[in-house]
């Protein structure tokens, strides 16, 4: 994706690489770190516990492999669409979350922004949902992998032909789609939760098409955050606790 967004970029990036990837980078790096220690246990372990067990949905059918790993993918993509709504709708879950959307531009690193106790939270949602859906080890690595490819395929700055991209998007979430989500305007960025299937928002009527100010012509990113000092490893680990951003402003 890195190596995509040099040959075809879709927009001119606010500010060069070096304020921003080492950043981003090592927000990810100290999540997964965190994590480790937090959680000692993966979400293909649980997995594997309640299939033993016989716990969960779909451990309660003799369903045929591919269909329980297809219901099981599309089960816990439901789930992330539901948990990311949600970081938007409550307050203090947007406060950790809007550490992703606080990037003033959007690319493949972008796609790593997280906070810690974000990663922290949605692992503890993904683990009670494998339990619930008793989703199979082959189904949980399937999601984790496509999961994780699909954000970075579409949070990269790659400018895909219009035609392949309408195309694309009734099946998977292009960056054009998911660029809309990580727009200034609060209408916007209230939209297209999807990271990697894109039905939820068009069944839920969250999906919008295209930003009004157009993909050159839209501001990325939130206001009260756009200064490269913001992007510094350690502005980024406390901007939950910042206040010098009117709450709902940003989102809605």
């Amino acid at each position: 994706m890195a190596a995509l967004e040099g040959a075809l970029p879709r927009r001119t990036r606010v500010l060069r690489r070096w304020q921003r990837w080492p950043n981003n980078v090592a927000l990810v790096g100290i999540a997964t770190v965190a994590v480790r220690l937090i959680i000692p246990f993966a979400a293909i372990g649980v997995a594997a516990t309640a299939e033993a067990q016989g716990w969960g949905l779909l451990n309660q059918f003799a369903l045929p492999d591919w269909v329980e790993v297809a219901a099981a993918v599309m089960l816990l993509d439901l789930v992330i669409y539901g948990q990311h709504v949600a970081f938007h709708a409550q307050p203090w879950l947007w406060r950790v979350h809007r550490t992703h959307h606080s990037d003033p531009d959007i690319d493949v690193t972008t796609a790593l922004r997280f906070h810690p106790v974000e990663i922290m939270l949605s692992l503890l949602v993904k683990l009670v949902a494998v339990g619930v859906i008793g989703a199979s080890p082959l189904a949980v690595l399937i999601f984790e992998v496509l999961l994780n490819a699909t954000a970075m395929f579409n949070h990269a700055n790659i400018a895909l032909p219009l035609p392949v991209d309408a195309v694309v998007r009734r099946f998977l979430v292009t960056p054009d789609m998911h660029r809309v989500h990580h727009s200034i305007d609060a209408r916007e960025t209230n939209s297209n939760y999807g990271f990697n299937l894109p039905w939820w928002d068009r069944l839920f009527g969250t999906y919008r098409a295209q930003p009004l100010a157009g993909h050159q012509g839209m501001t990325i990113g939130l206001c009260g955050f756009r200064a490269g000092s913001d992007q510094r490893i350690d502005q980024l680990l406390v901007q939950p606790l910042r206040q010098d951003v009117v709450e709902g402003a940003d989102h809605g």
